[in-house]
């Protein structure tokens, strides 16, 4: 080999290790990115989700003051035909007056029944004196309530847009992930027809490894979504089955959030469960959530606590959240702490 042949190959080498340390640098630098997304998706949801929970509550604050608002108007229309009614006896007696009778029954019956009227007349004219003020102040708290969520919409629009921005820059980022992801759709899209219960489920996309560590978390966990437990495990079902999790009670269309650091193990719909994400966490731990409306996640996708996947169906606002490790359900209580 000559020495212009060796030189050549030299360069060709020299060249290639330009070229793969720019590509190690790219590949450090995409995974920064990535990791950078992921923190402030975590931020964003939480932002987001606590300014849902304000909205709802703020609505819910309105509507009550909306009802005691239509009671009181209510009630007034019915005290102002009281008074209607009284003062029309009054005025009746006053242009029937019988004071100059030689029947002196007659004149003390007389005189009681405009005594009577007139005293209830006024107690019916304090009453209807009371109810204006309180109309005056339910009407200035929902001015009030109302400002505020005119203020909140504003904040909400602004966090929702940023957590849309950034799950969208997420979605970008697992360009590498849709390769894997048809083919094994296919085969959860099997096992999710041959499975007949959410255990079978769980069990089927398969767990992290168990370990001699059978913690979860070493505190407590946020729930995946807020809400209210309305069905404990051990309790039983509206059918008569002892559950085997927790049914939380949520709004409608409310955003879900990963309870822990995991992988997406299965993120389709099943029989009965709406679409369904089973996440893998450590020591052999799975969550399996339900009836969610969209799905923000992909299969294989490792996200972290907090990081949202989704959002609930507003037409079944109730998520039934399930914790497997190995064959056995656990539960929630263990892990989970309550709003």
């Amino acid at each position: 080999m000559g020495a212009s042949e060796l030189s050549k190959i030299n360069a060709q080498i020299k060249q290639t290790e330009q070229q793969n340390k720019k590509l190690e640098q790219q590949v450090k630098t995409s995974e920064r990115e990535i990791s950078q997304t992921k923190k402030k998706l975590v931020k964003a949801a939480d932002k987001v989700s606590n300014l849902e929970d304000q909205r709802s509550a703020m609505m819910k604050k309105i509507a009550e003051l909306d009802q005691q608002r239509d009671k009181i108007a209510k009630d007034m229309e019915k005290n102002r035909e009281r008074i209607a009614d009284a003062t029309a006896s009054i005025l009746f007696v006053a242009s029937h007056p019988s004071f100059d009778t030689d029947d002196m029954r007659e004149f003390v019956l007389t005189s009681a029944v405009l005594s009577g009227t007139a005293d209830k007349l006024q107690k019916d004219i304090d009453q209807a004196t009371k109810q204006i003020a309180e109309l005056e102040k339910i009407r200035n708290k929902r001015a009030i309530e109302k400002e505020k969520l005119d203020r909140t919409a504003e904040r909400y629009s602004k966090e929702k847009n940023q957590l849309d921005k950034l799950l969208r820059s997420r979605s970008a980022q697992n360009e590498k992930l849709k390769s894997q992801h048809t083919a094994l759709k296919k085969k959860l899209r099997d096992l999710s027809e041959k499975a007949k219960s959410i255990s079978e489920l769980s069990a089927g996309v398969g767990s992290s490894k168990m370990s001699a560590d059978s913690r979860f978390s070493r505190n407590k966990l946020n729930l995946p979504v807020r809400g209210r437990v309305v069905v404990r495990f051990g309790e039983k079902t509206a059918l008569g089955l002892k559950s085997d999790g927790w049914r939380i009670r949520t709004r409608g269309d409310a955003l879900v959030m990963a309870p822990a650091d995991g992988v997406v193990k299965f993120a389709d719909s099943f029989r009965g469960f709406g679409r369904v994400v089973i996440m893998s966490h450590k020591n052999g731990y799975n969550t399996v959530m339900t009836n969610l409306g969209d799905i923000d996640v992909m299969l294989e996708q490792e996200v972290l606590a907090g990081e949202p996947i989704g959002r609930m169906n507003p037409d079944k606002p109730e998520m039934y959240l399930e914790v497997r490790r190995g064959n056995n359900a656990v539960d929630p209580d263990r892990l989970f702490r309550e709003e």
